[in-house]
């Protein structure tokens, strides 16, 4: 550990006084060197995903600290493009602009505390910090910062990670997650800061009694309800609506946005499930909350069995994803993956507005580089364009706006991502597990009344249009070491790829280079013969090199032997790198 890092921490022991957790902390770290080098080591990175890290003492850690810091350069990157000055006395606005920053945050540890504190800081930079009154989901964010005409937004949210993490997600004035060059001036404002000095602060109460922060009225929560009750295409159709459905929020912000949508909309028979219905960031029955993960919905399809529910469905902590277990014709559940649920919705979405005449003339769905491949060839079948994006719904996001842009907002058909994230209006600028499970379930009562099943559905799809098998694969690597050893991987692979299980290389697509017009990004792509292709890249927000595998085959067992064999090949390279 060298010399610089050990000062850094002995500066945080003197000054990080205000909050007592963190300077007991700091206090317990004397002596442990291997430690304090992986909290002080760096900053907490700051990207398009804002910043994200386990929480606790540190300049690489999540805490008052780091939160005060990234709201100040916020502010201060907020005012240089709305052309405002400084600010006056007490944190007036010096020349009478009204700037304003939506705030919200989610049920995980502290995630109230460091929304908080990013209110103090903007209201002391002459910002007007508007704050939920209580815990909202992330697209209701997205929501309130465009009624709002806010100048950004930003969410406290760790997402799907374990309950040591939280997050600081940024949104721009259109609602939807910056991306790069925004994230690169903003980096630029937080890294002019002395964490200690250059902190702008303004008492909570204080800021409440001069108006420089708000309550987020109610009317927004229920402007953004009845948004998305609006997306529905059952066009008066008669369906029946008394199904039993099991809900999870998984302790997080869907229970009542979920809940208050369905029961409007007319379902009957929606049960939650009580271990995990209220906010709680300890996640006490899924240390992973993540729809994505078997062992997190295991409780729900329990519940589900106990009840006779066809159908459940589970939200992550920040309700922007959703996961879906259906009842198969064994009585068993089958969990459906993000890609099988999103080329039903889009179907179903596309089939329906297609019958009713309310199709658009350009219609167009947006789908990321890693989703699944079939999604083009069922949007093609019905005459929407679609245009594929890099990894993250922001890019999404971004595409929406290009498109309010030219006029054509209404070409918005549908946006998936193969990690359970969906949108079907342009109410919001990022993906929405509120949408998503009222689309969910109303997909499933419209074609119950018809008696299918959903998964009757989906073997539909896959007889017309063929098998696909796309997985997810994820290496971690935590740490400095882990980050480097993440280049290293992805120099190895540039390296060059002739075969991948037995399917030859056709074609290796590095997003490095900006291609088709996407941003750079650290992303490869391998096309393969016979419709086949691999996706790697580190993620952008967790300790992880992830590999997506999309394998086209006569049926399921040769898609899933031959993505065994691609699997090996990309392990063994995986671990070969020195």
């Amino acid at each position: 550990m060298n010399d610089s890092i050990m000062r850094q921490y002995e500066r945080w022991v003197r000054e990080a006084s205000e909050d007592p957790k963190i300077a007991e902390e700091l206090r317990a770290l004397a002596g442990k060197e291997e430690e304090i080098n992986d909290r002080f080591y760096r900053d907490l990175a700051f990207g398009t995903g804002g910043l994200r890290g386990v929480m606790g003492a540190g300049t690489n850690r999540m805490n008052i600290y780091t939160v005060a810091k990234a709201s100040q350069g916020l502010a201060d990157y907020v005012r240089n493009q709305s052309g405002c000055g400084g600010t006056g006395p007490e944190g007036t606005p010096s020349e009478g602009t009204e700037v304003r920053i939506a705030v919200s945050y989610d049920s995980r540890l502290n995630s109230a505390q460091f929304a908080r504190k990013a209110c103090q800081v903007f209201a002391a930079n002459g910002i007007e910090a508007y704050l939920f009154p209580r815990l909202m989901p992330t697209p209701c964010l997205s929501f309130a910062v465009r009624s709002l005409q806010c100048s950004a937004g930003v969410m406290i949210t760790a997402s799907h990670n374990p309950s040591k993490y939280n997050g600081y997600k940024v949104y721009g004035p259109d609602g939807c997650q910056i991306t790069t060059r925004a994230a690169k001036a903003i980096l630029e404002e937080i890294q002019k800061l002395d964490l200690f000095q250059d902190i702008r602060q303004m008492d909570f109460e204080a800021g409440i009694q001069k108006g420089m922060i708000r309550r987020i009225p109610e009317e927004i929560y229920r402007d953004y309800v009845e948004a998305v009750k609006s997306q529905s295409v059952l066009y008066g159709k008669q369906v029946d609506r008394s199904a039993a459905i099991v809900y999870s929020p998984l302790n997080g912000t869907g229970l009542q946005p979920v809940m208050d949508t369905l029961k409007e909309a007319g379902y009957t028979n929606v049960s939650v499930v009580k271990e995990q219905e209220k906010p709680d960031g300890a996640f006490p029955t899924c240390p992973y909350p993540n729809p994505e993960i078997p062992e997190a919905m295991e409780l729900g399809i329990q519940e589900a069995k106990r009840l006779g529910a066809e159908l459940f469905l589970a939200t992550d902590p920040d309700c922007d994803r959703v996961g879906a277990a259906v009842k198969n014709h064994q009585g068993e559940y089958t969990l459906l993956s993000g890609n099988e649920t999103g080329m039903l919705l889009l179907d179903y979405l596309c089939a329906r507005r297609q019958e009713a005449g309310t199709m658009p003339e350009d219609p167009v769905c947006m789908k990321t580089i890693v989703t699944i491949d079939m999604a083009e060839r069922i949007a093609a079948h019905y005459g929407v364009r679609t245009i594929n994006v890099l990894t993250g719904f922001k890019y999404i996001g971004e595409q929406i706006g290009l498109l309010e842009a030219e006029g054509k907002e209404d070409s918005f058909v549908f946006g998936l991502e193969e990690s359970y994230g969906y949108l079907s209006g342009t109410y919001v600028r990022d993906k929405d597990g509120v949408n998503a499970v009222f689309l969910v379930c109303e997909m499933f009562a419209y074609y119950k009344t018809q008696g299918i099943s959903l998964l009757d559905r989906l073997e539909e799809l896959y007889r017309q249009y063929g098998y696909c098998l796309n997985t997810l694969h994820s290496y971690e690597f935590q740490g400095q070491a882990g980050a480097a050893k993440m280049e290293k991987i992805m120099e190895r692979f540039r390296g060059g790829m002739k075969q991948i299980g037995k399917k030859p290389v056709k074609t290796c697509l590095d997003y490095a280079q900006g291609l088709d017009g996407l941003p750079k990004s650290n992303v490869l792509k391998f096309l393969l013969e016979d419709h086949c292709s691999v996706v790697i890249r580190p993620s952008g927000t967790e300790p992880k090199m992830k590999v997506y595998f999309s394998v086209s085959a006569k049926d399921r067992e040769m898609a899933a032997e031959a993505e065994r064999e691609m699997a090996k090949d990309v392990e063994e390279m995986v671990d070969g790198a020195e």
